[in-house]
């Protein structure tokens, strides 16, 4: 599998599926990506960021700018043909620049191919992350309850999404090939990712027929009850109820259940209801708020955690990855790497577990750490290799 990629979503397609198994091979330019200098980076400088969307897959360095490196290329994707390599013949790219690596051109020479292509929008603008989260809504309901100014997640959730899409829409289309032996181009514009998210869970239909008047409102879950508290000893968390058993288990253990009663006598209501604890969620948020400032998280979590309420303590990056907490140690999705240019960490594999085995972590390669062993599997012998080089064909 052949990765023509930079950022988050399309590489990442090209991450879970070299966790699930594939060789995928990273096509960068002479001289790195502009992606291998993003932040975070490690003291050497080398992306941290980089390194957790590459790791395992091998790198070809070879100057797209030239005919023949594109060649190079084009070869490497469509390799010896479907007869000879059955599994080949599958390309991940988010680079429309190149006309003679498009589908139709790559298609001509292996009919088998598999070409998944991610785009900014439908209609071919460009677009990343944080423009398509601008354009789909979700920033203007996002942020503190004063509202005011649209706020934009820090989680590239549309690209995450997108990757996952791209994945999933690639092992559909080979299935079908091993059916058909036919291949085909799977496309996925990010915009429209969002919009289908959107549309998922409700909000362009609500906006269609009603038409949509709220606005940010913090840490509330909007149409059910959830917020976050603070205990006596300064430990903020979030608390959701989400079923009518979670709502009065809380109740039960916080000794409110006649408060609440009140509560509902006095603005005639059931609490019952999600869609009325919503509405009410103000009373219901003063009841509890002087309950927890009473006590501290120790205790709070050993009179709710029996109940099964859904409630966790926020906690930091830093608290995550402190080695008195143990928290990833704990947790088989780590490993320790080392990575080039980085240094020895714990670093995660795929959450996916698949008869009882989980995929672990790979360090990311250096720029055309594997130019060679690529070019010698298509056939290509040293001193050819040794003459691209010469001319700053490869690297």
């Amino acid at each position: 599998m052949v990765e023509l990629t930079s950022y988050v979503a399309a590489p990442l397609c090209g991450l879970v599926l070299r966790q699930l198994g594939a060789d995928v091979v990273r096509v960068e330019p002479i001289g790195g990506a502009p992606d291998r200098s993003r932040m975070p980076r490690g003291r050497q400088g080398a992306s941290l960021y980089w390194a957790g969307l590459n790791g395992g897959k091998r790198d070809l360095a070879v100057d797209l700018r030239r005919a023949e490196g594109r060649e190079l290329v084009a070869d490497l994707i469509c390799a010896a043909g479907p007869e000879a390599d059955p599994g080949g013949g599958v390309v991940i790219s988010n680079n429309t620049r190149y006309e003679d690596l498009g589908f139709e051109n790559l298609q001509a020479r292996r009919s088998d191919l598999v070409h998944v292509l991610l785009t900014g929008t439908r209609d071919g603008r460009n677009a990343v992350d944080y423009l398509v989260q601008a354009s789909t809504g979700f920033p203007t309901i996002t942020g503190p309850g004063s509202g005011g100014t649209p706020v934009n997640s820090v989680v590239p959730a549309w690209d995450i999404a997108a990757g996952l899409y791209l994945a999933v829409g690639l092992l559909a289309a080979v299935h079908e090939r091993r059916e058909t032996r036919r291949g085909q181009q799977v496309e996925v514009a990010l915009e429209d990712v969002a919009f289908a998210a959107a549309g998922a869970v409700g909000y362009l239909a609500e906006a269609q027929l009603y038409g949509i008047g709220r606005g940010p409102s913090g840490n509330e879950v909007y149409g059910t009850y959830g917020r976050d508290f603070v205990s006596s000893d300064g430990t903020r968390f979030m608390l959701v109820v989400l079923t009518l058993g979670h709502w009065r288990r809380l109740l039960e253990a916080t000794e409110l259940t006649d408060a609440i009663k009140a509560v509902e006598k006095a603005v005639q209501a059931n609490l019952d209801d999600e869609t009325q604890r919503y509405r009410y969620r103000a009373v219901i948020s003063g009841l509890l708020e002087t309950w927890f400032e009473r006590r501290t998280w120790n205790e709070i979590d050993r009179i709710l955690a029996p109940t099964g309420v859904l409630m966790s303590a926020y906690r930091t990056f830093n608290d995550l990855a402190a080695d008195d907490a143990a928290v990833l140690r704990q947790n088989p999705l780590f490993q320790e790497i080392e990575q080039p240019g980085a240094g020895h960490y714990l670093a995660p594999g795929s959450p996916l577990v698949m008869g009882g085995r989980q995929f672990g972590p790979a360090p990311a390669p250096v720029v055309g750490a594997d130019t060679d062993e690529v070019l010698t599997g298509l056939g290509i012998d040293p001193d050819r290799i040794a003459r691209l080089r010469a001319d700053g064909c490869v690297a």
